[in-house]
């Protein structure tokens, strides 16, 4: 990858924790009936982020995660930057397209990894109040496979105020041919995270009131 000398976030000493979970399609109906099809549970309402120009629905992981389905907003005209989670060129079917991980400070973490994870940008939505490290290409490392870095400024975030929807996540697998790059960079442990060098892709196993469910 051409990042040698960087710290990992382990070295930085800012702690990080899995956040949420982005499932990304053409259209937001698409994008939650992606989710909804492959775990049995219905999705709750979200909202709009009028920076990016998407909209999104939510679903309570439990243990503080959630899972979002986000899309272009069809009401939101041509941006003067690009869309983040790489929605500007997002074609084909609903997928599991990013993960999100959450840090106390935004500014120390992206001042010790390579530049290409972002800049921090403010947003809000509703009462919600956060900054994440967004490319200003909205592509992120390893086709998306790096993970956004969110830093909550709100003292509720969704993941502890969404109701629990039954589903609970067991296992994200993160897969690509940069994969040991990106566990080491991190220096991320969570035991439901496991890195696969191999062709790029995210899937995600989780406990439902139908038993387990996969989602990619």
């Amino acid at each position: 990858m051409g990042f040698g000398g960087m710290l990992s976030m382990e070295q930085s000493e800012n702690s990080i924790e899995l956040d949420h979970l982005a499932v990304s399609g053409e259209t937001l109906e698409e994008a939650v009936a992606h989710v909804e099809d492959a775990l049995g549970v219905s999705m709750r309402a979200g909202g709009v982020h009028p920076h990016f120009g998407t909209h999104n629905r939510l679903l309570g992981l439990g243990d503080g995660l959630y899972l979002e389905a986000i899309a272009k907003d069809p009401s939101v005209g041509t941006l003067e930057h690009p869309r983040w989670f790489d929605l500007d060129r997002f074609q084909g079917h609903p997928r599991l397209g990013n993960w999100i991980c959450r840090v106390a400070d935004l500014e120390a973490a992206v001042s010790s990894l390579p530049s290409s994870v972002g800049r921090p940008v403010a947003l809000s939505r509703g009462d919600l109040r956060w900054r994440m490290a967004v490319p200003d290409d909205g592509i992120l490392p390893c086709d998306g496979c790096f993970p956004a870095l969110i830093e909550w400024q709100s003292r509720d975030t969704p993941g502890a105020m969404l109701s629990a929807s039954g589903c609970r996540l067991v296992r994200l697998e993160v897969a690509h041919p940069e994969a040991n790059w990106i566990a080491k960079t991190l220096g991320f442990s969570d035991p439901r995270v496991i890195y696969v060098t191999g062709p790029r892709a995210l899937r995600a196993t989780f406990d439902t009131p139908h038993g387990p469910r996969v989602l990619e």
